[in-house]
Parts: structure tokens; C-alpha cells; sequence
């Protein structure tokens, strides 16, 4: 399917990796230090390289316990609360954010690392010792402040809160709005690690920006409560939870990654008291994932040609969310709406058959997704792109199948009739090979239904 190598992906093996947001590295890790990865705990005798085609990718090999823990999350929710901890249609929501938000990366390698390199191989001043554990634990550090700081102007500016509001968009709080992420963030954050990049090497770098990021996997979730001591020093899930929520209290607050001390040193701490309500100020009310990325641009947009005089047209572009004229920068606290706690989160009834529909048809989308990752240097760029178009619809198709939109069928039945189509001429391919056949009566079934559904 696709002879002819992609231009985009003429690369060596490394650098192919980077195009997947990857390490591509030949090394391997064992489970016990992949485990450990994702709290931050391998020490620099375990997690130091001397060059960045070393460095393990330890983001890609993290999925498995991704699963693992979305699972005992579950199981820990239904056994404290006799609840689960999410619903189906957020659920698919989130995943499709975190998809979309990597698609890019299928194509273009990853800009934190390429101006990182680019600035350390032009500009360095000087080298520090990549395997000394100081370089280790200083770059911890960097990492983690240039975090807080990018985190904490992504709230303050509302042209990067456009791009950040998506991560916040869930109304409820679980390790799937870990994966709910921004397609745009990225390219706005590279910018405040590359002063890093002037003394410390690459390799250590990419080490530590994959542990602040996985990190922060784990804090998203409602089950764990409190960690004693470590609550000083460490972000934990109970300050996370503060967060993202929108009570008053919560608003801009907690900012820090891996480390709290951050936000304690300059002033943005707060701890968890009333109940936490999650999601914005002014709830989006869409799984639509193209919607919840686009809406704040074009909400600024709109903003900016209605408000009189240059100057405060700016203001739009670059002062908080909540700043309008004659107002604060970051606008007025007592325009927060007030938390009542009798909140419901937007949550459409959409028939059983449905939700069991999305659930079958994401796991296929997940499927032709990890494929692509797997396959791309291998494509041609018509095919990748190809294939990035027919994801993008599906989870398009999904938000308003969960929303129960009356289009949803239509978009169904051309989606699954493009699938057909597209998987005859074999541009489409499963991971699992004995799956083709499956996919395509399943597709020419459902095409079937869809289009009896709409001619009714």
C-alpha cells in the first residue's frame, strides 16, 4: 500500500523518530523502569545518555501502563464510590484530543527537540558533563520552572489559553483528561526550554522533558486523596485537582509539573478545600474535538474586530481570558461564576446501541492510528495524508455521534463508505492482519444501517 518513500520522512532511523514524537532509540527498558519512569523515579545512573539517539522513548513505551492504570482507576472508583470515575461520551472525547493532538508529529519532527538542538549546536556557551548526576538534577529543575512559567503564561495570555483551554475543557477529572491535549501548545512551548539549551546537552534534556511530561499522568485522577509530607514538595492529585477546577478559588492556580514549590515561591499555591468543580468558567458543552480546538480562536477573532481601538484590540490578543476594557489585566475575580455545587456537567442522552457503536468504531480508529505511527516511513506522503484525513472525520463523526446531533448519520454513512472504499484499494491496513476482512463487513454493515436510517 503505498510504494515510494514519504519526503517528509527521509530520515535516518533517529530522526524518524522524532517525526513520530518519539526518541527512536535502539535502546530497550525493562518494565520495572518503565514503571518507574512514569513517577520520575529513575535515578541519573539509570536514566543518563550521551547522546540523544540513546535516549530511550519512554512516552511510547508508557502506553501499556497507561491502560493498566486507566483500568485500576475504574476499579478503585467503583470500589470507594460504587461509581466509575468518567463517562463514555468524555471519555472518547479526551482520547481524541490526545489522537489529533499527535497527528502532527506523524508528519513533522518535533520542534521542542529540533530548536533544542539547533540552539545547543550553534550557541552553547558551555557543556555540561552529560553523565555527571549535578546536570541530571539541574535539568530536572529547568525543565520543571520552564514548565511553571510557560504553564502559567498559557493562563495569563489569552491567545495561549486558545490553545491550553482544551486540556481544561473536561467537566470531569480522571487519567483520561491526561490525554486531552492541544494540537497548537506545542508550538508556542518549545521557546521557554531553549535557554537550557546554552549549558546543557540534548540527551538530558530529552530525558527530562519525556519524565515531566508522564509525570503529570498520573495526578489527574480523583482516587487518591492525600500524600502527607510530599504534598510540599511535589504536585500531587490533590493540588492538580485545584487546578482544573473552576471554582473561585481555584481560578490560576497550582501551575507547577512535577514540583509544587514553583507555584509556593511565587504566590499561585492554593489548596484543596470545597469541593472541586471541574472545567471552564464557561463550559464548552461540545465532544466535538475540531470544535473544542477551533471555538476559542475564532472567539477571539470575533472579539478583536468588535473591540474599538488598537490598543485594546491588543489587550485581546495578549492580556488574560477575562480582561475586557477598562478591567484588570486578567479581568475582575467577582465575574467568576459562582459555584453553586449543583453543577451538571453537559452530558447528552444518547441510546445505548450508540455508545457501544463509538466505543467499537474508536477502537478501530486507535487501530488504523498505531499502524500509521508504525508504518509511515514506509508510505507515500498521499497515503499518510490520506489516512490522517479519514482520522480526523472519525473522531470528527464521533463527537456528534455522542452529542446526538441528527447530522451524525449522514457523516456515518459517507465515513464508513470511504472506508470501504479506501480499504478495497488497499490504502487502509490493520495491525493485525486478521482483522482486515472484519473491519470491512463490519463498515459495509453499518454503511448499510446508516443509509437505511437516513432514507427513513
Amino acid at each position: 500500500a503505498g510504494g515510494g518513500r514519504c519526503a517528509l520522512s527521509r530520515r535516518s532511523g533517529a530522526e524518524r523518530g522524532w517525526a513520530m514524537g518519539s526518541m527512536g532509540s535502539p535502546r530497550s527498558t525493562a518494565p520495572g523502569q518503565q514503571l518507574r519512569a512514569l513517577f520520575y523515579a529513575l535515578p541519573p545512573g539509570e536514566s543518563s545518555f550521551r547522546t540523544v539517539e540513546e535516549v530511550p522513548d519512554y512516552v511510547e513505551k508508557s502506553i501499556p501502563f497507561f491502560l493498566t492504570f486507566i483500568g485500576l482507576e475504574f476499579a478503585v472508583s467503583w470500589i470507594q464510590k460504587r461509581k466509575l470515575p468518567g463517562r463514555i461520551n468524555d471519555g472518547i472525547g479526551s482520547l481524541s484530543l490526545g489522537i489529533l493532538s499527535r497527528l502532527p508529529d506523524v508528519l513533522f519532527r518535533s520542534i521542542d527537540l529540533i530548536s533544542y538542538i539547533y540552539v545547543w549546536n550553534n550557541y552553547r556557551l558551555f557543556e555540561l558533563p552529560w553523565d555527571s548526576p549535578w546536570t541530571w538534577y539541574l535539568t530536572l529543575l529547568g525543565v520543571d520552572f520552564a514548565y511553571y512559567c510557560f504553564h502559567r503564561i498559557s493562563h495569563e495570555v489569552n491567545i495561549l489559553w486558545a490553545a491550553h483551554q482544551v486540556h481544561h475543557s473536561s467537566e470531569d477529572y480522571n487519567l483520561f483528561t491526561a490525554l486531552r491535549q492541544s494540537v497548537l501548545q506545542k508550538y508556542t512551548s518549545w521557546m521557554f526550554n531553549l535557554p537550557m539549551a546554552l549549558f546543557i546537552p540534548p540527551s538530558v534534556f530529552a530525558v527530562h522533558l519525556q519524565f515531566n511530561l508522564l509525570y503529570q499522568f498520573w495526578i489527574h485522577t480523583e482516587v487518591i486523596t492525600k500524600l502527607g509530607p510530599l504534598e510540599w514538595i511535589l504536585n500531587t492529585p490533590s493540588h492538580h485537582r485545584v487546578h482544573h477546577g473552576r471554582n473561585p478559588y481555584c481560578i490560576d492556580k497550582n501551575y507547577g509539573g512535577t514540583l509544587i514549590i514553583w507555584d509556593r515561591i511565587f504566590g499561585t499555591f492554593e489548596a484543596e478545600d470545597a469541593k472541586v468543580v471541574y472545567g471552564l468558567t464557561h463550559p464548552v458543552n461540545s465532544f466535538d474535538p475540531i470544535m473544542l480546538q477551533l471555538r476559542p480562536l475564532a472567539h477571539i477573532w470575533n472579539t478583536f474586530w468588535a473591540t474599538p481601538g488598537f490598543c485594546n484590540k491588543l489587550s485581546v490578543i495578549f492580556k488574560g481570558p477575562g480582561w475586557g476594557p477598562g478591567k484588570p489585566r486578567l479581568g475582575l475575580p467577582e465575574e467568576i461564576p459562582v459555584i453553586t455545587g449543583k453543577e451538571v456537567p453537559f452530558d447528552p442522552h444518547v441510546p445505548a446501541y450508540l455508545n457501544c457503536y463509538a466505543l467499537v468504531h474508536f477502537a478501530v480508529i486507535v487501530d488504523l492510528y498505531t499502524e500509521l505511527l508504525a508504518s509511515v516511513t514506509m508510505l507515500s506522503q498521499g497515503i499518510v495524508l490520506l489516512r490522517i484525513g479519514f482520522i480526523i472525520l472519525s473522531l470528527a463523526s464521533f463527537g456528534l455521534l455522542m452529542e446526538n446531533k441528527s447530522k451524525a448519520g449522514i457523516l456515518e454513512f459517507m465515513r464508513c463508505l470511504v472506508f470501504i472504499g479506501v480499504c478495497k484499494l488497499g490504502y487502509f491496513r490493520s495491525q493485525f492482519s486478521f482483522l482486515g476482512c472484519a473491519y470491512e463487513v463490519l463498515f459495509f454493515l453499518c454503511a448499510a444501517l446508516w443509509g437505511i436510517q437516513f432514507m427513513r
